[in-house]
């Protein structure tokens, strides 16, 4: 369940995320918390770590593809010319 006024998770970048989720945190920290918004803010909050978790995955699976294939380069015919 997101704010009205928050941007759905699936608009948003990972940078834009954390962001918003180091505000909800500021906020949950202060002693004068709205007790009424409570609940949506920690909604929100897990949805964003959900969209986090999610875009460092991604990445890492990226990763981890674009080095294997620079490891399939490497062992091509040239990779056995050493200087």
């Amino acid at each position: 369940m997101a704010d009205s006024d928050s941007p759905s998770t699936n608009s948003i970048g990972y940078a834009e995320a954390l962001s918003e989720l180091e505000t909800i945190l500021d906020e949950l920290e202060t002693d004068d918390v709205d007790v009424d918004l409570l609940a949506s803010r920690v909604a929100r909050a897990a949805d964003l770590v959900e969209l986090c978790r999610t875009r460092i995955g991604s990445a890492r699976t990226e990763v981890e593809r674009i080095v294997a294939r620079l490891d399939d380069l490497g062992d091509g015919p040239a990779a056995d010319h050493e200087d």
